[in-house]
């Protein structure tokens, strides 16, 4: 039991120090701005665009945004579910080095919201689209990183989020 404590430990100190470090980046005007408009994005408005457009693609667009739509149920359930059971105070609140470099969506940390949908759904369109891969990978990747740029993650909830993210858009492609 003490080396699994110590392990705990060593985790938590891992996470609060990385969440610092990407943090730093904030205090840079231009690179706070950018996160800051890449989380917008990240909120439903890219997202949302892309399923308004893939509509237009007849019965294969259709199909698609059902998954994502269904997907987005599914997420925003599991992630609201998690951070009630968690409470998970977000970092800026709890290590005096984190500064919050955009207002969070809600009180709480774990997991990212964010990451988790940006990861959903890019699995989900990339299945039916591949070719929208070079355009929603790195959108996916820089979602993840402005949640910890701004101080609103530590890498564990974002690393959750991926992860739950990955499963719940693999369960929807599984369903036919």
């Amino acid at each position: 039991m003490p080396r699994l404590e110590a392990s705990l430990s060593q985790l938590r100190a891992w996470d609060r120090s990385l969440c610092v470090r990407f943090n730093h980046g904030a205090r840079i005007a231009g690179l706070r701005t950018f996160f800051r408009g890449v989380s917008r994005l990240g909120d439903g408005v890219l997202w949302y665009a892309l399923m308004l457009a893939m509509l237009a693609d007849g019965m294969q667009g259709a199909q698609t945004v059902l998954r994502m739509a269904a997907t987005g149920v599914a997420c925003t359930l599991s992630y609201k579910w998690l951070k009630s059971k968690t409470l998970r105070p977000r970092p800026y609140e709890v290590v005096s080095a984190v500064r919050a470099g955009a207002a969070p969506l809600d009180a709480f940390s774990f997991p990212s919201g964010h990451t988790l949908h940006a990861v959903a759904f890019t699995i989900v369109a990339v299945a039916g689209y591949p070719w929208l891969a070079w355009l929603l990978v790195p959108f996916c990747l820089l979602v993840a990183a402005s949640r910890l740029v701004l101080g609103l993650h530590y890498p564990s909830d974002v690393l959750a989020g991926a992860g739950l993210g990955a499963l719940i858009a693999q369960t929807a492609l599984c369903i036919r």
